[in-house]
C-alpha cells in the first residue's frame, strides 16, 4: 500500500495520506498511535483476565494454551473454551457500546447524549425483561429480539415526544429521554415484584450486567451481527460530523438531516440491543468512551471509528478484569466508575458555562 506522510496545515496535526484507486483517506498519526496504545492495554488486560479464576493458571500457561494445540488438555479447556469467549465478548461489547455512544453524542451534539442517559438502554432492558420473565424465553436470539424491539420503540417514543415543528433539539431529546427512562425503569421494577422470586432473581442477576456465563455459542451470532451493523455505521462517520454543524449546513452539503437522524438512531439502538441481550446493561461505557477517545485523539467529533471502538473495548476488558478480582459483575464496576465520570462531566460543563 502506497502511504506517504506529508505535512498538512490542520491544527498542527500530522496526517498520513492513503491514495489508491479504490481507497483514499487522510489518517491522523495521533489516532494511529492512540490505537496502538489501546491495543496494548487490551492485550495486557485480556491475558491478565485469563489467569484469574477458581482454577489458577499462570500467564505462561495461558500463552501456551492459546498457541500450542498439544498443550495440557485441562488447561486448554479452561483458557480456550471458558475464559477466551469472555474476553472476546468484553472486546465486542465495549466496541459496540462505544460506537453507539459516539453515534448518539454526535447526533445530539451533547456529551450527555448517551443511550444510558436518553433511555434507549433502559428500553432494551425492559424488552429483555418482558421476554425473560413474562414470556419465559431465555435464549440469546429471543433476548436479542426483545432488546431490539424495546430499544427501537423507546427511541421512536422519545423522538416523537421531543419532536417539535419538524426539528429535534438535543436538550429536549435528553430531557424527554430521561423521563421515558424513569418510566420504563418503574415498569421494570413493577414486573419484577409481580413475578415469582426465582424469575425475579434471574432477571436481577442478568440486570447486573455480567460476562461470566457467555461462550462461543452466543459469541458467534453476536459477532456476525456486530460486523454487519458496524459496516452500516461507517457512512455515519462522515455524515454525522457534518450534521453537527446544523441542519442548514448539512442540507447545503447534500445530507438529509431527518433521514440521517432516523438511520443513526436505528444503528445506535441496534448496537445497544446487541450488548444488552448478551451481557445485560453494562452502563456508562457508551457515555464515557466517546469523550475519552475524543480527548486522546484530539478529534473535533465524538463520532470516531477505530480509536473509539478500541477505547470502549479497553474500558470493558479492564473493568471485567477488575470485576473478576473483586468477584462482582462487570456492570457494578462500570456503574461505579461511570457515576464518578458523570459527576465530573456535569461539573465541568457547569464550570464552562459559568
Amino acid at each position: 500500500m502506497n502511504a506517504t506522510q506529508i505535512p498538512l496545515i490542520d491544527r498542527g496535526r500530522r496526517l498520513i495520506r492513503i491514495d489508491r484507486p479504490y481507497l483514499g483517506a487522510l489518517v491522523p498519526v495521533r489516532a494511529i498511535l492512540v490505537s496502538v496504545a489501546l491495543l496494548c492495554i487490551i492485550f495486557a488486560a485480556a491475558f491478565a483476565s485469563m489467569t484469574i479464576g477458581a482454577y489458577e493458571v499462570s500467564l505462561s500457561a495461558v500463552v501456551r494454551s492459546l498457541f500450542d494445540p498439544g498443550y495440557n488438555a485441562d488447561v486448554r479447556q479452561v483458557v480456550v473454551e471458558w475464559r477466551l469467549p469472555r474476553v472476546l465478548f468484553a472486546v465486542l461489547c465495549g466496541a459496540a457500546l462505544a460506537l453507539a455512544g459516539g453515534v448518539f453524542q454526535s447526533l445530539t451534539r451533547n456529551p450527555l447524549g448517551s443511550p444510558d442517559i436518553i433511555g434507549f438502554g433502559v428500553g432494551a432492558q425492559f424488552g429483555v425483561t418482558l421476554v425473560m420473565v413474562v414470556l419465559d424465553l431465555n435464549t440469546y436470539l429471543f433476548k436479542a429480539a426483545g432488546a431490539l424491539i424495546g430499544g427501537l420503540l423507546t427511541a421512536l417514543l422519545v423522538y416523537l415526544l421531543a419532536n417539535k415543528h419538524t426539528s429535534v433539539s438535543s436538550f429536549r431529546l435528553i430531557i424527554v429521554g430521561i423521563g421515558v427512562s424513569a418510566g420504563l425503569g418503574s415498569l421494570t421494577s413493577w414486573i419484577l415484584i409481580s413475578v415469582s422470586v426465582e424469575k425475579a432473581m434471574m432477571a436481577a442477576t442478568w440486570g447486573a450486567g455480567s460476562l461470566a456465563s457467555l461462550g462461543f455459542d452466543q459469541l458467534v451470532p453476536a459477532a456476525a451481527v456486530f460486523v454487519v451493523v458496524t459496516l452500516l455505521t461507517f457512512p455515519l462517520a462522515r455524515t454525522l460530523p457534518v450534521l453537527e454543524m446544523g441542519d442548514d449546513a448539512a442540507t447545503a452539503l447534500g445530507i438529509q438531516p431527518g433521514r440521517t437522524r432516523l438511520w443513526a438512531m436505528v444503528i445506535g439502538v441496534s448496537l445497544v440491543a446487541l450488548v444488552t441481550a448478551a451481557a445485560g446493561p453494562i452502563s456508562f461505557i457508551a457515555l464515557a468512551a466517546p469523550q475519552i477517545s475524543q480527548r486522546l485523539t484530539r478529534s473535533n467529533t465524538p463520532m470516531g471509528t477505530v480509536p473509539l471502538m478500541l477505547t470502549g473495548a479497553a474500558l470493558v476488558v479492564v473493568s471485567d478484569t477488575v470485576a473478576q478480582m473483586a468477584a462482582v459483575p462487570v456492570g457494578v464496576v462500570t456503574v461505579s466508575v461511570g457515576g464518578i465520570y458523570l459527576a465530573w462531566l456535569l461539573a465541568a460543563q457547569y464550570a464552562r458555562r459559568s
